[in-house]
């Protein structure tokens, strides 16, 4: 019997979930699933093996016999695929759009669906993602919908470049977000929204630490995990 907890992070891209998951899953010890990865592992593999984005077929066999490993090495995570580390390559703005376009097929959703179930060990797992609460871990013990304006995630996202030494416009990273939000709350399979006991928490004025804080009171006042 898996009796381990589950704390799922949804919400759209810039909203803080990658960041703040690693933190308390560090904190608490827990197992760590960035559901997003897993997304742009499969697009990034079809653009390097010319698989088309709408091939749903295709996208499908190669999300399920996907090559990927996630190594846990000096106080960060590696991420694989075909044994080559591609941290860096996934996350760049082409694989981030391409992921957002196959993540809404039902075939490669389904291809992923145990794939992401399975990384729920003891003591528990906290599950970064876009439907982690709605579809993929429905009985979570605690959910919460990190959100913040489109304007600030842009704002965050060019910082996050200017640190990788890529300049880009905030107008047009706005754009790109505005639409990506568009397409993940329209698709058909899975759209982007909080479950329905889900927390939703604003993220655009509060900093990291804060929202870290806020989430591991949410979980102790559960009794999920040790009051600190």
């Amino acid at each position: 019997m898996n009796d381990a907890k589950v704390l799922t992070l949804d919400g759209p891209g810039g909203a803080g979930k990658g960041t703040i998951s690693r933190l308390v899953a560090e904190r608490l010890g827990w197992h760590l699933l960035d559901s997003g990865a897993l997304y742009r592992l499969t697009a990034l593999a079809a653009l390097r093996h010319g698989v088309a984005l709408d091939d749903e077929p295709s996208l499908e066999r190669l999300a399920a016999e996907l090559d990927v490993a996630f190594l846990a090495e000096e106080g960060r995570t590696r991420v694989m695929l075909e044994g080559s580390e591609v941290g860096n390559d996934i996350r760049t703005e082409q694989v981030g759009d391409a992921a957002s376009q196959v993540a809404a097929l039902n075939g490669v959703r389904q291809a992923l669906l145990q794939r992401q179930r399975d990384f729920k060990k003891p003591p528990g797992l906290v599950a970064d993602g876009r439907d982690m609460g709605t579809v993929v871990f429905p009985d979570a013990e605690l959910k919460v919908f990190l959100t913040a304006s489109a304007e600030e995630r842009a704002r965050r996202r060019r910082l996050q470049l200017q640190e990788a030494g890529v300049d880009a416009s905030l107008s047009s990273l706005l754009k790109e977000i505005q639409a990506r939000d568009a397409r993940d709350m329209q698709r058909s399979v899975a759209p982007l929204k909080p479950a329905d006991d889900a927390i939703t928490l604003d993220t655009t004025s509060l900093k990291i630490p804060e929202v870290v804080e806020r989430l591991t009171e949410w979980l102790a006042e559960r009794g999920l995990v040790p009051e600190t």
